[in-house]
């Protein structure tokens, strides 16, 4: 049985929350997308790494969302929402990966657009923040079509794949005046 569906999306996508049943597809698409996510990120690629996911994902401060086409339910790619902080700061960190099947497609550009929203409306966040590595030009390129910002180099900012690596900060912020929307 599918996760709880997040929001039923575009007419090409829809987020819904990562669960156990996606365990196998999950993997699989990830497994074949190695040679995308290099040296970008490390995504969960064992039967372990998901089991750790899932714990991860199930705590208040975290998100796992889905991007999932509309035509058949096939996960195309993933946003973490990462690091939720309440109170006075009401701000994330998000991190996301397509699967390679469907990179260039501009699902995960729809699938951004319903994570600002979830993000903001649902979770009654102000602000989220993507660290990309410099180099990255598409994942830079996709924030930067989805309304997110540069605000500057964090240097040593993430350990990913055995070094310390340098991230710039995009963050888009919702325009609410008070804590309350």
């Amino acid at each position: 049985m599918a996760a709880e569906l997040v929001d039923r999306g575009t007419a090409r996508a829809y987020l819904r929350h990562a669960d156990a049943a996606d365990q196998a597809e999950f993997l699989q698409l990830m497994r074949i997308s190695r040679h995308l996510h290099q040296p970008w990120i490390s995504p969960p690629l064992t039967d372990l790494m998901y089991a750790q996911y899932l714990a991860r994902i199930s705590r208040d401060d975290h998100e796992g969302l889905l991007v999932c086409q509309q035509q058949d339910d096939r996960i195309v790619g993933v946003f973490n929402i990462n690091n939720i902080v309440r109170g006075s700061f009401l701000s994330a960190s998000l991190g996301y990966y397509a699967g390679a099947p469907y990179a260039g497609q501009g699902l995960m550009r729809d699938g951004l657009e319903l994570v600002k929203d979830y993000a903001f409306m649902q979770l009654g966040l102000h602000r989220l923040e993507a660290n990309i590595q410099p180099d990255n030009h598409r994942s830079i390129a996709l924030v930067r079509k989805c309304g997110f910002h540069n605000e500057g180099l964090s240097r040593d900012f993430l350990y990913i794949n055995g070094e310390w690596r340098d991230h710039e900060r995009w963050t888009v912020l919702h325009p609410r005046r008070a804590l309350k929307a």
